[in-house]
C-alpha cells in the first residue's frame, strides 16, 4: 500500500475516533496486566464480566499473591482455561512482589519473563498503561493488515514488524486501537461489513464485499 494511502487511512482513524480506547476494565497497570493475560483467547466482554469480583478482591499484587490460586479459580471461573491462568495471575503477582518491588516494569523483556506474559500482552500492557507507541498485533490486527494490504505478513512477526514500518509516527501510539476496533466491528473475520467501512477506497482487499 502506497505511503500517501497509508497516511490517509490513519488520518481517517483519527478523525472518526480521536482518542480510541481498550475495551477491557482496569484501574491501574496491574489490573490492565491481568485482565489482558486473562483476555488469551477469550473475548474482553467475558472478561469483564469476571474481573470486577477478582479486582474487588485483588487490585494489587500483594493482594492477588495473598488471596491464592484456588479463590482466583473460583472468581475467574467463566473464562476460558480459567485454571491455568489463575496459576499464572498469581504467579506473576508473587514475581512482581519479589522481583519488582511489586510494580509492573515498563520494559517489554521484563515484562514477558513474568507467567502468561507474551510479546502481545507485553505490547498491550506497554502501550496502554505507559503509552508506549507499540503495536500489539492480535487476530484482528493479523486480519486487517493483511485483507487491506496495509502490512501483509504470513505471521504475527512478520505483521508487526512491516506494521513498524509503515505506521506513520504520529498515529503510532493509537494504531493499535484503531486496527483492533476496525476488525472488531468493521472488518469482520467472516463477512467484512465493506459498505459501513471508512478505508474502503484505499483498501487492496479483492473479494469486498461493496
Amino acid at each position: 500500500m502506497p505511503r500517501a494511502d497509508i497516511a490517509e487511512m490513519f488520518s481517517r482513524f483519527e478523525k472518526a475516533m480521536p482518542e480510541p480506547k481498550g475495551e477491557l476494565h482496569y484501574s491501574n497497570p496491574f489490573t490492565l496486566l491481568v485482565a489482558v493475560v486473562l483476555s488469551a483467547q477469550a473475548t474482553d466482554a467475558g472478561v469483564n464480566k469476571a474481573t470486577p469480583a477478582l479486582f474487588a478482591a485483588a487490585d494489587t499484587p500483594e493482594k492477588m499473591a495473598a488471596l491464592g490460586e484456588e479463590k482466583v479459580t473460583e472468581l475467574i471461573r467463566t473464562i476460558g482455561l480459567f485454571r491455568t491462568k489463575a496459576k499464572n495471575v498469581v504467579a506473576l503477582s508473587r514475581r512482581l512482589v519479589a522481583e519488582f518491588g511489586g510494580k509492573v516494569p515498563r520494559d517489554r523483556d521484563a515484562l514477558q519473563s513474568l507467567p502468561g506474559v507474551g510479546r502481545k500482552t507485553a505490547n498491550v500492557v506497554l502501550n496502554i498503561a505507559f503509552g508506549e507507541p507499540t503495536i500489539a498485533v492480535d487476530t484482528h490486527i493479523f486480519r486487517v493488515s493483511n485483507r487491506t494490504g496495509l502490512a501483509p505478513g504470513k505471521t504475527v512477526e512478520a505483521v508487526e514488524a512491516g506494521l513498524e514500518k509503515v505506521v506513520p509516527a504520529e498515529y503510532r501510539l493509537h494504531a493499535h486501537h484503531w486496527l483492533i476496533l476496525h476488525g472488531r466491528y468493521v472488518c469482520k473475520a467472516r463477512k467484512p461489513d465493506c459498505p459501513a467501512c471508512l478505508i474502503n477506497d484505499l483498501c487492496r482487499y479483492p473479494a469486498k464485499t461493496v
